[in-house]
């Protein structure tokens, strides 16, 4: 793709509303340990009052969910603006964690050039997830789209999370194929860390996602020293059903995995973002509401395994924890926010 080529490409990104990269105001740093919880920005819309509870519970962090097209506007809207207030008002940091990469590279752009998608195993190019990490300008339009939804969706503690395709599959074109899903999205990443360090904040930090097809540690890409990696193992909690999970111990596969990313990444910065109490998971992302299966003692044993291997920070998704989950189950449900909190504080 020749240079002139792309300046059609990006007339063509202005009118999806794809602006470039603009400069924005510095995030403060937070060097404490995390106490998280990761809601959707509907969970925030209701009557449902997030920050009192986390602040209650003795959380450091409230990140919102799910991606920009949900986030951004919230986060613009009045309700956002009093979510942010009152997350300034009790001390809680705020951050969001978002699947991003559909609304980064949006699909709208493959019918004008679908070299910037990735190839899939019959050789064809598809629109269906993900990118072709090898294509220059793809990797640009990227980077300038993180740059504009980090000015919007402002992270307090200098740490953003831009994810890529859920489940996704990799590239694989000529120059992609011979590598690792993993070290696919660091190529992605490292572009992302280094345009928000040049435009949004010099010392922004940037999750690396462990998770489904990334679990496995990049060894023919280095990640930039400004990634940080947030293990997620969602496929532990789906082993035996939505209500018990594979657990972690010492010789299992879930902490094999995570001791070789900590060959890889610094255990010093490293989230774990667990499933403690994800209602939609319990849920199978869908209505009736299921009860989130609380259970402190295996959570305690869990949070000290992370602990044993220098994780100090942690949250978990607690996505349609609302009025209607209050609604159907009591307010002694939500009990397990507090203790969760507590178990947190003991740890540290």
């Amino acid at each position: 793709m020749k240079r002139r080529d792309f300046l059609k490409q990006a007339a063509a990104m202005a009118a999806i509303g794809v602006g470039g990269c603009m400069a924005g105001g510095r995030g403060s740093r937070n060097a404490a340990a995390t106490r998280g919880v990761v809601v959707s920005a509907r969970d925030l819309s209701g009557a449902f009052d997030w920050p009192r509870l986390a602040h209650a519970a003795g959380l450091t962090t409230i990140a919102t969910h799910i991606g920009p097209r949900d986030v951004m506007p919230f986060i613009m809207s009045g309700r956002g603006e009093r979510f942010l207030d009152a997350c300034a008002r009790y001390g809680l940091q705020v951050e969001h964690e978002l699947h991003a990469i559909d609304w980064l590279l949006p699909r709208e752009m493959f019918a004008s050039d679908p070299s910037f998608f990735r190839m899939n195993a019959k050789g064809e190019r598809t629109p269906d997830s993900n990118c072709c990490p090898s294509n220059p300008f793809a990797i640009e339009v990227i980077a300038c789209r993180a740059v504009e939804a980090a000015r919007i969706c402002r992270s307090t503690t200098g740490r953003h999370f831009f994810w890529m395709t859920d489940n996704g599959e990799k590239c694989n074109c000529r120059k992609c194929k011979g590598l690792s899903g993993a070290e696919q999205a660091v190529i992605v990443e490292n572009a992302i860390v280094r345009a928000l360090r040049a435009e949004i904040d010099p010392d922004a930090t940037l999750a690396h996602l462990a998770y489904q097809f990334t679990m496995d540690p990049p060894r023919l890409v280095k990640p930039d020293p400004a990634l940080f990696l947030e293990f997620a193992p969602i496929e532990r909690w789906r082993a035996k059903g939505m209500q018990r999970r594979e657990p972690l111990a010492d010789g299992g596969p879930w902490l094999e995995k995570l001791d070789r990313l900590l060959e890889v990444f610094p255990s010093a910065t490293a989230q774990a973002l667990e499933y403690w109490l994800d209602a939609s998971l319990f849920s199978k992302w869908q209505k009736p509401l299921a009860k989130i299966p609380w259970d402190a003692t295996r959570t305690r044993d869990e949070i000290a395994a992370y602990r044993k291997r220098g994780i100090r920070h942690f949250t978990t998704f607690a996505v349609n924890v609302d009025d209607d989950y209050v609604a159907d189950f009591g307010a002694d449900s939500i009990a397990c926010v507090r203790e969760y909190g507590s178990l947190l504080a003991a740890a540290e």
